[in-house]
């Protein structure tokens, strides 16, 4: 239902609104909802035609989205989400270079290994500039706050999602943190989280064609009470939309193939900032017998 304090004034109200009104939503508008957040810049450039055909709704129904969480009209909804890219113009940037990029590759299609290798490049050099502006630093620091407050971190992903769960769980390790990997062998993914607890942390990664492995996986972490960090290609996705908290990445796609180069970045990120806050941690348990030593003295 509309809040009663009017509709949201900015996108990221825009986005606070959809994300706690979204489960209230039917499914065709849950679909619109999906698309206003992973494609915010065709949302606000393009018209309810051109939006409706990518999102494989009526025009109308995007009207009735609008409504739903506030506005008057779609118009309405799309300055909002305008006024937010002009003031993050380098986003807005974003989009425009990745349409170019799109078409020009599509014209140019050749089968030559060394054009193969720039158009990844190129596009992965897009997708990487542009995690930047998606994940929120405050949202950073939230996760690697998650991570040093957990006993034990499990970690979970499959498919297309593997590289970068083995990559966290492996590194993680590598750093004497308490760490489980979630490899479901043997079809034992529930058996290998089944001891998850409150004072526990499980970070999945999941892209769409979502694995049910994961999203049970989250289920059950939700279920102990342990917090869940999730990366994902959306932040109503089965597994970021209950997680505790969700850290969003949109990956280059060529030639119909999804790239992993901004999600393995985002977790190396992770890990490294990570590392970093224990090292200070520990300089600071070490330094306060000193201190105690030369005050005694």
């Amino acid at each position: 239902m509309p809040s009663a304090k009017g509709p949201p004034q900015t996108s990221e109200e825009l986005r606070a609104a959809i994300l706690a009104r979204y489960e209230d939503l039917s499914k065709r508008l849950q679909q619109i909802a999906r698309y206003v957040l992973d494609e915010p810049n065709a949302v606000a450039l393009e018209t309810l035609a051109v939006i409706g055909e990518r999102a494989g709704v009526q025009p109308s129904a995007i009207v009735r989205f609008a409504k739903a969480i506030g506005f008057d009209s779609a118009s309405q909804m799309q300055k909002v989400i305008r006024d937010g890219l002009i003031a993050g113009s380098s986003v807005l940037g974003y989009s425009e270079r990745v349409r170019q990029f799109s078409e020009d590759a599509e014209a140019r299609k050749g089968g030559r290994p060394a054009d193969v290798l720039a158009e990844f490049v190129e596009g992965n050099v897009l997708a990487l500039n542009n995690l930047r502006e998606l994940v929120p630093g405050d949202d950073l620091r939230t996760a690697v706050d998650l991570m040093a407050d957990a006993e034990t971190i499990y970690v979970v992903g499959f498919r297309r999602s593997l590289p970068v769960s083995s990559y966290l769980a492996y590194s993680l390790q590598q750093l004497n943190k308490r760490t489980v990997f979630v490899d479901g062998v043997g079809g034992l993914t529930r058996q290998q989280i089944q001891s998850i607890g409150p004072a526990d942390l499980l970070i999945d990664v999941s892209f769409h064609p979502y694995a049910e492995e994961t999203i049970q996986a989250v289920q059950m972490a939700l279920t102990h009470n342990a917090k869940v960090l999730s990366i994902s290609d959306s932040l109503v996705s089965p597994t970021a939309k209950p997680a505790t908290l969700a850290l969003q990445v949109k990956e280059a796609e060529i030639r119909k193939f999804r790239s992993l180069a901004a999600t393995m970045c985002l977790a190396q990120a992770l890990v490294i900032s990570f590392a970093f806050e224990m090292s200070q941690t520990e300089a600071n348990v070490a330094r306060k017998p000193q201190a105690r030593r030369r005050r005694a003295g």
